[in-house]
């Protein structure tokens, strides 16, 4: 180790005593430690232990700890620390303006243990009300974040999918006498991608003179002539060069998953120079299966037997189910989300706003729950035939229960039930909590059912048959939460519930308006699941909606 990367050492773990909130005076003792280590004249590995423990911010103490770290690449006490640490905190502290400090009240007051969590708190406005902290830092820290992602491996699909757009579009520009087309993860829709793939007719060497001229870019030329660029802050570019003749080849190829070409080429032929991607499908009688179904065997059964149906569309969307105000912790009214809505072209607008057990976003108090009735009460006299419907986000406790008694519960018109603490479950006890609370005769929506965060939180085990089979028992709808960091239900399992007769909702979960265009990505993911508009309950008209309302009898 050179003496940077052992001031390093001492650094992290000055930072993390003080988020543990552990001795001050040791932590401020190798934090000094660090900036000395980085300014010796010196290598320390060259340095007699006189030299080393006669520093000044250094000692005998902290140099013997040094001599041990140097001979077993290890600090002990660094390791220990490491063990009870989430890894998501040291994430964080990777991202510019989050000290110690700041890092210790969000995860105590929010238990927040993840980037991704903490994005999503930023994006619902949670961090504006703890102690030294503001719109601005919280804006700040959601920038900074954005910002170390784009250097990691993976991107949300929705992060990418612009970017990808947009790069499509110059280079179409640039080359109109070329052919470019997305391809891969990102052509199917996938929740998440690792590169922006493109195919292209445009040879090697155009390409990489489109590339050479940004700076710090690196291009690698990899099997199967195909070309990688990395640029700064950018998610990577996979280019799949081809000829003219085989472009529509190449495009299949690329596009369709392992399996799904696996099995395709098992069963049909694929030509050498088709002249379009309809044609491969039409040559071997299958009915013209769009890329983002490309994932399974199963679907290619399906074209051929012409039971492919017609997927939803963003424009099939009339209603925005399950949105947040600034009753709780939205960033807007409930009239200025009602609004937004309506002239956004949508029929109703159902408020969910968190219930009282989720005290850190502002959980409605019983007596809240009247006042705010009274509001939606008015505004529905104005906006009519604008319709605002009374719903809550009801937290399923610990047990399974809900947070209200009975008789508050009743005075909604449908309530979203979702897990939003203890999440560190076992199947059992995970299981035994959401089917609790489906059974409930007031729960109309199971939201989010697993709690995931992509690329971030796994969320905690389900067996997603029993919830799906006890949802349809029980004429629970199953939630497509459309932000793109949760996506949740996963689409992998939309075909099973569609097979048990459940309806499915695509919803924002939105905290501004803003957040309404989230109902796109939930639209991309829930086409993966074959879909339909007549199977999503934010696709019921203003009157079909009020008949759904009144399908499951009350308590």
């Amino acid at each position: 180790m050179n003496n940077y990367e052992i001031a390093d050492q001492f650094s992290l773990l000055s930072k993390l005593m003080d988020i543990h909130g552990e001795n001050s005076f040791k932590s401020k003792t190798y934090s000094n430690a660090a900036f000395n280590i980085e300014r010796l004249p010196a290598e320390i590995a060259t340095m007699s232990d006189t030299e080393l423990f006669g520093v000044r911010g250094i000692g005998e103490s902290t140099g013997k700890k040094i001599r041990e770290l140097l001979a077993t690449g290890k600090l002990p006490q660094l390791e220990n620390i490491l063990a009870i640490t989430p890894s998501g905190i040291l994430d964080m502290l990777q991202i510019k303006g989050l000290g110690p400090k700041k890092i210790a009240v969000i995860w105590n007051e929010l238990g927040i243990e993840s980037l991704g969590e903490l994005e999503y708190a930023c994006n619902e406005n949670r961090l504006v009300a703890l102690k030294g902290f503001g719109a601005k830092t919280q804006e700040s820290v959601l920038q900074n974040i954005v910002y170390f992602k784009s250097n990691l491996g993976f991107h949300l699909w929705a992060e990418v999918e612009q970017v990808a757009n947009t790069l499509l579009a110059q280079l179409q520009k640039s080359y109109p006498g070329n052919l470019f087309s997305l391809t891969g993860h990102i052509r199917r829709q996938n929740e998440t991608v690792e590169f922006v793939e493109l195919v292209t007719d445009l040879d090697k060497v155009r390409v990489q003179k489109e590339f050479e001229a940004v700076a710090d870019t690196l291009i690698e030329e990899e099997p199967n002539d195909r070309l990688l660029v990395h640029m700064p802050g950018q998610p990577r570019l996979r280019f799949h060069l081809t000829t003219r003749e085989r472009y529509y080849h190449t495009l299949f190829v690329t596009t369709g998953s392992e399996e799904f070409m696996g099995a395709f080429l098992a069963k049909y032929q694929l030509p050498e120079t088709p002249v379009s991607e309809e044609a491969i499908f039409a040559a071997n009688g299958l009915a013209y299966i769009k890329p983002m179904l490309r994932e399974t065997a199963a679907i290619l059964d399906k074209a051929a037997a012409n039971k492919l149906c017609e997927l939803i569309k963003p424009s099939d969307i009339r209603a925005i189910i399950h949105s947040h105000s600034t009753w709780s912790d939205g960033v807007h009214t409930i009239e200025q989300m009602a609004t937004a809505a309506r002239d956004q072209g949508l029929e109703y607008l159902v408020i969910s706003d968190h219930s009282q057990s989720a005290s850190y976003a502002g959980g409605l108090k019983p007596e809240r729950i009247a006042a705010q009735h009274q509001e939606i009460d008015a505004l529905n006299a104005k906006l009519a035939p604008f319709k605002i419907f009374k719903s809550i986000e009801s937290d399923i406790l610990s047990d399974g229960s809900l947070d209200y008694s009975g008789q508050i519960l009743g005075t909604f018109d449908l309530v979203v039930a979702s897990v939003h603490s203890n999440l560190k479950m076992s199947l059992e006890k995970a299981m035994d909590r959401v089917l609790t609370a489906v059974r409930n005769p007031y729960t109309r929506i199971l939201g989010h059912p697993t709690g995931r965060f992509l690329l971030s939180r796994k969320g905690y085990p389900l067996d997603h048959k029993k919830v799906i089979d006890t949802c349809a028992g029980h004429n629970v709808v199953i939630e497509i939460n459309a932000h793109p960091r949760r996506l949740d239900i996963d689409w992998r399992w939309i075909e099973y519930a569609l097979e048990r007769g459940v309806l499915l909702s695509i919803d924002p979960d939105a905290h501004s308006i803003e957040g309404y265009r989230d109902t796109y990505y939930g639209v991309m993911i829930a086409q993966k699941g074959a879909l339909t508009a007549k199977h999503n309950l934010s696709s019921f008209t203003l009157a079909q909606f009020e008949e759904f309302l009144k399908s499951k009898p009350r308590p």
